[in-house]
C-alpha cells in the first residue's frame, strides 16, 4: 500500500489539499450521474508536448455522452480530451480538433483505452483492451501547452470550469497515465496488462490529486478481463 502524503496546491484558482498516493488496485468511484465531481491531477509539466501517450481504464453504464480525460490550456479548452459521445464511439482531441474511433458496444466491462499523438507526422493512435486501431492524421505540426488544467470526470469548456454535467462522468476510473512521448506497441500491450511502464508524467502509482465532489477512492472489485 502506498504512502499518503499532503501537498500546497500549485495550480491557481483550484484551491486545496493535494493527496499523493499509489493508487495501485485502486479506483476513484464517481458515485452520481449526471455529476459535478471531478478530479483534479497534478502533472510536473516544463514544456509544451511535440508527442504524448494518455491511458486510463474506465468501467461504466453510461450510455449518454461522456469525458474521461480532460487537459485544457487557456488557448484551448479541448487540448487533450478523451470522450465518449456513444457506446460505440471514442472521440480523441487534440488542440481543439478530433478523429473518431468506433468501436464495439461495451459488454458493460472494463474498457482499458490508451490514445498517442506525436507532431512531427500528426499520427494519431488509439488502442483499446491491447488492440490497436486503424491510426489516423491530426493536427500535423501542432504544439500542446504545457500550462494545464488536467481534470477526470468532466469536460472542460474553458480553462479549469465551464462544465456541462450531461457530459459528466459517472462510474469508476484507475490506471490513468500521461507520458510525453509515444509509447511502443509492447508498452501500450504492458499498460493494458497491469505491467511495468516507463516513468510518467502522470502515474496511477504516485499520483499526486485533489478531489472535488463525490468522488471516492475505493478498492477495484473486479479485474478486467484479458483479451
Amino acid at each position: 500500500m502506498g504512502h499518503l502524503q499532503l501537498w500546497l496546491p500549485v495550480l491557481a484558482g483550484l484551491a486545496g489539499i493535494v493527496a499523493q498516493e499509489d493508487l495501485y488496485r485502486k479506483v476513484f468511484v464517481f458515485r452520481k450521474d449526471p455529476s459535478d465531481a471531478y478530479v483534479v491531477l497534478r502533472a510536473r509539466l516544463e514544456q509544451p508536448l511535440h508527442n504524448f501517450t494518455v491511458c486510463l481504464r474506465s468501467y461504466t453504464d453510461l450510455s449518454r455522452p461522456h469525458s474521461l480525460f480532460s487537459y485544457a490550456t487557456k488557448a484551448h479548452d479541448n487540448e487533450i480530451l478523451l470522450f465518449k459521445p456513444k457506446p460505440e464511439e471514442y472521440r480523441f482531441y487534440v488542440g481543439g480538433k478530433f478523429v473518431t474511433f468506433r468501436v464495439p458496444e461495451s459488454r458493460r466491462d472494463w474498457e482499458h483505452v490508451c490514445a498517442s499523438w506525436e507532431s512531427a507526422t500528426g499520427i494519431a493512435e488509439f488502442w483499446l483492451n491491447g488492440k490497436p486501431w486503424p491510426r489516423k492524421g491530426l493536427q500535423r505540426g501542432y504544439t500542446v501547452g504545457a500550462t494545464a488544467a488536467i481534470l477526470l470526470g468532466q469536460e472542460q469548456d474553458s480553462f479549469g470550469g465551464g462544465f456541462d454535467l450531461y457530459n459528466s462522468f459517472s462510474g469508476e476510473l484507475t490506471d490513468v497515465y500521461l507520458w510525453d512521448t509515444g509509447l511502443s506497441p509492447d508498452k501500450m500491450r504492458a499498460a493494458f496488462l497491469s505491467l511495468r511502464l516507463p516513468p510518467a508524467l502522470l502515474a496511477w502509482s504516485s499520483l499526486s490529486y485533489e478531489v472535488k465532489g463525490d468522488v471516492v477512492v475505493k478498492p477495484r472489485l473486479r479485474e478486467a478481463l484479458v483479451a
